[in-house]
């Protein structure tokens, strides 16, 4: 089908997770995307730049990622909705720029399509690797929204879903894909334009005179307003007050670094998606996201088999971390299994959320491939003794 005056391409589709996801930023209204080509996100932006101009917006071809994460703020103060795509290496790159768009409160996405690492690694492979670093690779107090698709059509869902969160708290949102996912091809069904929400800029009604840049809502979240509108404000890094200016105190930096963290940690309710089957009388709870949820599954299956009450928590929003879900499953469970495309990350979430009223077994997997369901189900067995 051909697209509408917004760029949506309704119908039913074959796609991979990396396609749809352009066409989930396109729905979602981005119309500006700095990249550098980089195994295996490359196909993000590939089909965005044949698909943007049909839309009158701009894909730029970096020199680097250093100057990709910063390029889409730019735009985004320009008024663009923007993103950048990347994997591994490219990821550690951004780092800084990621802490830059936490900082100065501007609405962008990072989509990181997971390989083997360290360094290198294996450009062509899977991994789970980059999840902590999603949460702690830029310096400083912060937090920010990390979501994890497991299907192509996830992979559309969630990016109009980062888009949108992205806009409501003035944030980057991770996009948390791994290879498999990323390169794997389904169906995926495309909602015709007018049955797609898409969170608006929470652009000021407020005049010249009465605006000030980082003066906080209700909800602990500014309104913004775009170069070239008749503004004067002031974007930095430094620690700054609410005028946007730079204010060098202790006191200045724990008003906003306080805020910058509640704005994100207190809507942990609103935030948190997840998907959960059979909790209501498990014993044994198999935590999993992305790629590895859908082996997981598998496992859970057998193990119903086998007789043992086995419930399955996919987690859809990894960032901020469900640590009150996972401290009341922990009072009347008596395991937690957690799957993982690397040596253990999230699981050292969950086995700090349950503390000592749970056993949490770690099974980890160093990437390169998937699981097989055997693996988990021996972790689930074990768990059930």
């Amino acid at each position: 089908m051909n697209a509408d005056p917004r760029g949506v391409l309704s119908g039913t589709h074959f796609l991979d997770g990396d396609h749809a996801c352009c066409e989930g930023a396109l729905a979602a209204g981005a119309r500006f995307s700095a990249g550098y080509p980089i195994t295996p996100s490359t196909e993000i932006v590939e089909r965005f730049s044949s698909r943007i101009p049909t839309v009158g917006g701009t894909f730029i071809q970096m020199e680097d990622e250093l100057a990709a994460s910063i390029a889409i703020q730019g735009a985004v103060w320009g008024g663009a909705k923007a993103f950048t795509v990347t994997s591994g290496p490219g990821f550690s790159l951004m780092m800084e720029h990621i802490g830059y768009a936490v900082m100065t409160e501007t609405p962008c996405v990072f989509i990181d399509v997971q390989r083997g690492g360290p360094s290198t690694g294996l450009p062509t492979l899977p991994a789970q690797s980059d999840m902590m670093q999603a949460r702690w690779g830029s310096h400083g107090d912060y937090s920010l929204i990390a979501l994890s698709p497991n299907s192509p059509q996830e992979c559309f869902d969630l990016t109009i879903t980062a888009f949108n969160l992205s806009e409501r708290y003035r944030t980057p949102v991770m996009l948390m894909m791994d290879e498999v996912v990323g390169h794997m091809t389904e169906k995926v069904v495309i909602p015709e334009a007018d049955k797609i929400e898409v969170e608006p800029r929470r652009h000021t009604k407020k005049s010249p005179a009465e605006f000030l840049p980082y003066e906080p809502a209700e909800d602990g979240v500014p309104e913004m307003v775009h170069a070239g509108e008749g503004f004067r404000f002031h974007v930095t890094g430094l620690t700054h007050d609410e005028r946007g200016y730079p204010s060098m105190t202790p006191q200045t930096q724990d008003k906003l670094v306080r805020r910058l963290r509640s704005k994100i940690d207190g809507a942990n309710r609103q935030i948190g998606l997840y998907e959960a089957e059979g909790l209501d009388d498990a014993e044994v709870v198999v935590v999993s996201y992305g790629i590895t949820s859908r082996v997981a599954q598998r496992a859970i299956e057998l193990a119903r088999v086998r007789g043992i009450r086995v419930g399955k928590l996919r987690l859809i929003t990894v960032w901020p971390f469900p640590e009150q879900l996972i401290r009341t499953l922990a009072k009347r469970v008596t395991a937690f299994v957690v799957p993982e495309l690397n040596l253990g990350q999230v699981v050292l979430e969950i086995e700090r959320s349950a503390g000592s009223h749970a056993h949490t077994i770690s099974v980890p997997h160093a990437g390169g491939n998937v699981h097989r369901p055997e693996q988990i189900l021996d972790a689930i067995l074990e768990a059930a003794k």
